[in-house]
Parts: structure tokens; sequence; C-alpha cells
């Protein structure tokens, strides 16, 4: 029997989050790298990267950086394209920097990055989303993609937005999304 004969590898796995039956390709531990975007916030005062931190480390995976980076292209960019190279990152979390005033310029750094997008995450944190602040959602440009194999997911900057797309999305997804993309990176 083939592996999608069993149901595996089209992420069609209802019922099996993260700390459940595993596929054989998700990874069990993940380093995550938090990224806050924000030129009037510090690390110190980071409810939305704090929620991010608290949610990973629940699911039983490892923060293993926390950046402040301000709302810049350039900077943006930068941050995420370095992160992904980082031996002990396998997911890359964006905060902030995701709206439509001038200075949100997260989509617009972080997509050139991306050989592959998951506009499934989008799609679905706007429905999740509208369940709570209903069509104010039609502004929010919540984001994923792979870069240089590693999964890279872009949230609001509010708190409320981070904790349901990291608790509710990034925590039971990202180690299937992080095993496959590794998987894809040393077939090459």
């Amino acid at each position: 029997m083939s592996e999608h004969d069993e149901g595996h590898g089209h992420g069609h796995d209802e019922g099996h989050g993260h700390g459940h039956d595993h596929h054989h390709h998700d990874l069990v531990e993940l380093g995550v790298a938090v990224v806050t975007v924000s030129s009037s916030r510090s690390l110190d005062d980071d409810p939305a990267g704090d929620a991010i931190a608290e949610l990973v480390e629940g699911a039983g995976d490892e923060v293993v950086i926390r950046e402040l980076v301000r709302d810049e292209y350039d900077g943006v960019q930068d941050a995420v394209d370095r992160l992904v190279d980082r031996e002990d990152t396998d997911c890359v979390v964006t905060t902030g920097g995701t709206g439509v005033t001038p200075d949100d310029v997260t989509v617009e750094a972080v997509e050139p990055l991306f050989e592959k997008r998951l506009p499934g995450f989008g799609e679905l944190f706007r429905t999740l989303s509208y369940e709570e602040i209903g069509t104010k959602v039609v502004g929010t440009r919540a984001v994923a993609g792979v870069a240089d194999g590693v999964p890279v997911f872009c949230l609001p900057g509010s708190e409320n937005a981070a904790r349901l797309g990291a608790g509710e999305i990034i925590v039971e997804e990202a180690p299937h999304l992080a095993g496959l993309a590794r998987r894809e990176e040393e077939a090459e």
C-alpha cells in the first residue's frame, strides 16, 4: 500500500493534532524562531510574541530565538532570511506588520522568500478570525509559506490573533509541514 493509499501525504489527518499519532515525517520537537515586527514595542512589552512562545513551549517545542525587528522592509526580510538558515530553526513565526497601514510591510518583505506558498493557512486563519472579529477580517493579511525548506508563518500583531494562529493552527500543523519541507530539501 502506498503512502497515499494510507491517507498520508495530503495533510488529511483529521483528529491527529500535535502530540498524537505523528506521521513518519513529522518533526517531534520543533525549534521555533519568533519575530515581533514593531517600531513601538520591546521584547519586554510583547504580548503577542509572549503568547506565541507560551503556546509553542506548551506544545513541547522550543523557542530557539526571539527577535524584535522594526517595521522596515529590509529589516524584516533580512531577519527572516537569516533565521531560516539557522541549523536550530525548523519554523519561523512573525507577529505584526500584516495590516494595511503604510508601515505594515511584513507580507511584502517575506513573500519573496517563499519557494512555496501555503494559502490554506491564511484562508483558515481568516475563517477562524471571522468568528471573533466579523467582517474586519478583510484587513487581515496573515500568510505562510516555505522559505529555504522552513515553514514561515506571518501573524497579525494583536495578542488575540497570535493566540488564535499559533494555538489553533501553527502548533498543530508546523511539525507536519516542517517534516515535509525538510524532506523535500534533503531530496535536492
